[in-house]
């Protein structure tokens, strides 16, 4: 089993910064994905951003290109959402999600809230 601890969302400006973190204990898998996705009142889970762990590669949605980054630090198993010039639409509740590949054996946080405020 996988557990997934997040932390770092908050209410901030329009135009303002958050990161999120993401800690990933337990049994994981030896090639894996991390990412973000998130919620918003609404709508349907989307993906946000994620990265290949043994790799390194990362992926963004096209909304969050140029704003947010993702990062890892492999010695804590720790998952990393820079997220700047953050919009209102940012809002949503944001999951951090660990998989063999999106799809395949999957696991989530509890998520975290993020409020943009124009």
């Amino acid at each position: 089993q996988v557990q997934l601890a997040e932390s770092g969302g908050g209410l901030v400006q329009a135009g303002g910064s958050l990161r999120l973190s993401c800690a990933a204990s337990g049994r994981t898998f030896s090639n894996f994905v991390m990412g973000w996705f998130r919620q918003a009142p609404g709508k349907e889970r989307e993906f946000v951003s994620d990265i290949k762990w043994t790799t390194g590669r990362t992926s963004y949605a096209d909304s969050v290109k140029g704003r947010f980054t993702i990062s890892r630090d492999n010695a804590k198993n720790t998952v990393y959402l820079q997220m700047n010039s953050l919009k209102p639409e940012d809002t949503a509740v944001y999951y951090c999600g660990l998989a063999r590949s999106w799809g395949l054996d999957d696991y989530w946080g509890q998520g975290t809230q993020v409020t943009v405020s124009s």
